[in-house]
């Protein structure tokens, strides 16, 4: 049996999907049984825990032969990094008190650095509370998620323009979330060894020019990567709800971006993806 948090995203959900088409038997950890309901339709073992219940937690980790963990983000929290650390923390206690075996761990590219990555910082806490308790570790390490264009998709159909704090000619790695939960199902049923870091890309590098060029055929009309300045982030990202302080680590992780001093740690091993970025936006559409 593997165990998969997160199922209702979009990392999770391809980890479900992935695992299930190979006919593995898979437990989600859901917050609710009606969001658990069409996975149990399609054969998935439904438990419903979340990361403030630690019992509950490890009794639905039980037996498992592996768990895909991911640790949801409240950016509403004031004091968002704390937060985000004890959540990690009953993670972690879960999966020393449960006795699963191997743990596939969504963190992020840097995150082997300690500072100035700004949300990037949490998930590299997470990998050093779980390195502490883990039986096996497999540590993914995603780039820029291509869904995160979905938000601004409505820009694009409405006034043309794709907004993008990451300058338009610039080319950076992107990946699928479908890659993201394809590439962590194969590790979960590999069964891992030790500590492994697995980073990851999509087929190729793009920029925001070629993401605004893409939906310029896929919607039919023209559409042009609009850089907005760094000292948007904040004022935007609290207008989406976010607190103080992430909306700050938002900008600090964009200027960190912007000076090329987030990247992999191990350059040559990434593995890559197969969906490419125009695939990925026509879904998105």
């Amino acid at each position: 049996m593997f165990v998969v948090l997160g199922a209702t995203g979009n990392t999770g959900s391809a980890v479900v999907e992935t695992l299930l088409s190979k006919k593995q038997p898979v437990r989600v950890i859901v917050r609710s049984a009606d969001k658990g309901a069409a996975w149990k339709a399609k054969g998935a073992d439904v438990a419903v825990a979340s990361l403030d219940d630690v019992s509950v937690l490890t009794k639905a980790l039980e037996g498992a032969k592996g768990v895909y963990l991911l640790v949801p983000p409240n950016y509403g929290a004031e004091a968002w990094l704390a937060d985000q650390r004890a959540r990690m923390d009953r993670a972690a206690e879960a999966v020393q008190k449960s006795g699963v075996d191997h743990v596939v761990f969504l963190s992020s590219v840097g995150g082997h650095l300690h500072g100035g990555t700004g949300p990037i910082r949490a998930a590299s806490y997470g990998e050093q509370a779980l390195g502490c308790i883990a039986k096996r570790l497999t540590i993914l390490r995603p780039c820029y998620f291509m869904d995160n264009w979905a938000p601004v998709i409505g820009a694009a159909k409405a006034q043309g323009v794709l907004p993008t704090y990451i300058a338009p000619p610039a080319k950076i790695p992107m990946i699928s979330t479908k890659d993201i939960g394809r590439i962590g199902a194969e590790q979960l049923m590999t069964g891992g060894y030790g500590k492994q870091i697995v980073e990851m890309a999509g087929p190729e590098e793009y920029s925001p020019d070629q993401a605004a060029a893409a939906l310029s055929q896929i919607l039919g009309k023209t559409v042009t990567a609009q850089h907005a300045p760094l000292s948007a982030v904040v004022p935007t990202f609290k207008s989406f709800g976010f607190s103080d302080e992430a909306a700050r680590l938002f900008e600090e992780m964009y200027t960190a971006f912007s000076k090329g001093t987030i990247g992999y740690e191990h350059p040559a091993k990434v593995v890559r993806g197969t969906v490419t970025l125009d695939d990925a936006l026509r879904a998105m559409v």
